[in-house]
């Protein structure tokens, strides 16, 4: 059931974060913010030609083959452990799609699309593909971590 669901969850979420994407940048003008629950998210179209927070700007290629590194070892550790705990396989399907989603972009246009704002703290605009990174990554260390501290008890 896994070998099926799993290519299909990705494919999904990836979907839906590339969906997304396009409806912003159709919808949409560059830098124009629009409050969608005023004092709470803004969606706001932002092109980011770096990582997380707009570091590394313009190193498309660095990124492009951290992704592919990232997704490489990501796929590798997913088949050798997909049977395992489904938190495990969850984790690593958002890694997954996330890392994919926001490689699409980086190919296809050069840049990242991003456009959620929070309007309640300052933070960084960031994308579908980018919580799927965030959950997938914190959900993996909370994981390696209860691992690690379960096997000293």
């Amino acid at each position: 059931m896994r070998k099926v669901a799993i290519p299909v969850a990705i494919l999904a979420l990836i979907g839906l974060d590339q969906w997304v994407k396009h409806w912003v940048v159709a919808n949409i003008s560059l830098n124009q913010v629009i409050k969608a629950i005023p004092g709470v998210f803004s969606l706001t179209y932002l092109q980011n030609r770096g990582a997380a927070f707009s570091i590394l700007q313009n190193q498309k290629y660095f990124f492009v083959i951290l992704t592919v590194l990232v997704i490489g070892a990501a796929l590798f550790y997913m088949v050798k452990n997909y049977q395992k705990s489904l938190w495990l396989v969850l984790s690593l399907i958002l890694i997954i799609s996330g890392g994919i989603g926001n490689f699409i972009d980086r190919v296809h246009l050069g840049y990242v699309v991003d456009m959620v704002q929070l309007d309640f703290i300052d933070f960084a605009i960031f994308n579908v593909a980018d919580s799927y990174l965030t959950v997938g990554v914190l959900l993996l260390i909370l994981i390696l971590w209860k691992e690690e501290n379960g096997s000293h008890h």
